[in-house]
């Protein structure tokens, strides 16, 4: 999805404008075929590490990219940003840029999923959590059809509001979003609640996770009891307060032991947990399992080259995980 929803506007722009305003080719890590996860197979015109002349080149990455190290690509991108060429990251690409030292000091997102490892990762960089964030010569996209969005913007800035909305309706998209719109749907989107109230509380304790809540805080933030606010969350939620606060902080490990090189002890403590055994007692009783093997699972991905798909991912098929993850995909114009 990422894949087409960035290169996709381009033949659109070219198609709608009757000109060749933009041509592009595709590297892989050898040059060889790279399959996506739905067995569509990408054929790169060149490989990794080739001198080429480009306005910009844009990163994919998928499965796990907190996972990829291949310096020969860290280098490659290191040399196209001193000769000038814009540098993008969609999906998991962001996490390829940093890892380069590409994004220091830059303004970036990355799919939803990968946050919290990267935000660990790369404190130098200003992570946004964005559909997409372009800062100067360095773009980046959370992938799916975040692509999109990001790819009409530069047509726009490259040619003008007038064809970057004809592409929009070209692919029928009717309301494009800016940079600074949020990857997610609101709260109550997502989990149904409509009580002002109980919303307040909901959203500090997501933009909080790690945060031990105070129930008499967060009963004085909805302007409720304790005993009231609790009678709301067994309503609305099924769930108390303290066992609530414990999945927000359960998934947030979770995203860290599979996506980050974090170890288990350091999981624990960037999420909050006192001590490793009440971790692993918590970690099991929600997932069945302990947090070991999903650290494991991630470590043997990165041992085989394979990747865990997830959403927003041009995930590899595991064949080519190796290839996929590192996949380029460059717009010239």
């Amino acid at each position: 999805m990422s894949y087409a929803c960035a290169s996709e506007p381009l033949r659109a722009a070219n198609r709608l404008s009757g000109r060749t305003l933009y041509r592009w080719r595709h590297f892989s890590v050898d040059g060889g075929p790279v399959m996506a996860s739905s067995g569509v197979p990408i054929v790169p015109d060149g490989r990794i590490g080739d001198d080429v002349r480009l306005d910009a080149l844009v990163v994919f990455a998928g499965g796990n990219p907190s996972t990829i190290e291949h310096g020969p690509t860290e280098a490659w991108l290191r040399n196209l940003a001193r000769r000038g060429v814009r540098l993008g990251g969609i999906s998991g690409g962001p996490f390829l840029l940093a890892r380069a030292g590409l994004l220091a000091g830059r303004r970036a997102t990355i799919h939803w999923e990968h946050l919290p490892a990267f935000a660990e990762s790369y404190p130098d960089v200003e992570m946004t959590g964005t559909v997409y964030e372009i800062d100067g010569d360095r773009m980046t996209s959370a992938g799916g059809v975040a692509a999109l969005d990001m790819m009409i913007e530069l047509i726009a800035r490259d040619h003008g509001a007038a064809l970057a909305a004809a592409v929009g309706d070209w692919f029928l998209r009717s309301e494009l979003r800016v940079g600074g719109t949020p990857q997610r749907t609101g709260t109550a989107e997502r989990l149904g609640i409509a009580d002002p109230r109980l919303l307040r509380v909901l959203s500090h304790m997501e933009a909080n996770p790690t945060e031990a809540p105070s129930r008499l805080r967060l009963a004085r933030m909805a302007g409720l009891s304790v005993r009231r606010l609790e009678d709301l969350f067994a309503a609305r939620l099924g769930t108390t307060i303290g066992r609530h606060a414990l999945a927000l902080k359960l998934d947030r490990a979770r995203r860290l032991l599979t996506q980050s090189g974090l170890s288990v002890i350091e999981v624990a403590t960037a999420c909050g947990f006192q001590s490793a055994s009440h971790f692993s007692r918590s970690y099991r009783a929600r997932f069945g399992l302990p947090p070991s093997a999903d650290q494991a699972g991630r470590e043997g991905s990165s041992r085989d080259g394979s990747g865990r798909d997830g959403p927003g991912h041009d995930a590899a098929g595991r064949t080519a995980a190796r290839s996929q993850s590192n996949r380029t995909s460059p717009p010239s114009r």
